[in-house]
């Protein structure tokens, strides 16, 4: 049998939920061996349901990170996992960003040090920071960050 999609599988879910507020509303309605029979059928139905729905959710390809099925364990929203890794995220970038620009720095600052010391090799020096200024240039044009 071919994987469903997970349109189907909301579509099944949806049916389950359906099928519980019809149970709920025939056990709130029994009356008795008059009604047994629709109840029975109800029940017979919404466990056909669950089957199918569980054997149709096992072949979607789900990629939840084990962190967020722990916070869901543990009752707590997974939105607060989200928010937690993205603010990680962000600091992360932030350091990244900081680490780079001293880098570059310290570049320059060694170049001139080099040029100034060594005025022979001041045409290197300036070939030398030149690839490396073309080579920032690319990458800020591609959108990431060096």
């Amino acid at each position: 049998m071919a994987p469903r999609g997970i349109d189907t599988v909301d579509d099944q879910i949806k049916d389950v939920i359906q099928e519980l507020f019809q149970i709920q509303a025939a056990v709130h309605g029994y009356a008795g061996n008059q009604t047994r029979n629709e109840l029975v059928r109800l029940i017979t139905d919404l466990s056909g349901s669950l089957s199918t729905l569980s054997r149709d959710a096992s072949t979607l390809a789900t990629q939840i990170p084990p962190e967020v099925i722990g916070y869901v364990d543990e009752g707590r929203n997974p939105d607060i996992y989200t928010r937690e890794f993205v603010e990680l995220v962000q600091k992360n970038n932030q350091f990244l960003k900081a680490k780079s620009e001293a880098f570059t720095g310290f570049r320059d600052t060694l170049a001139d040090e080099m040029m100034k010391a060594w005025p022979e090799m001041k045409k290197d020096v300036e070939e030398i920071l030149q690839g490396g200024k073309a080579a920032e240039n690319v990458v800020k044009m591609n959108g990431t960050s060096a």
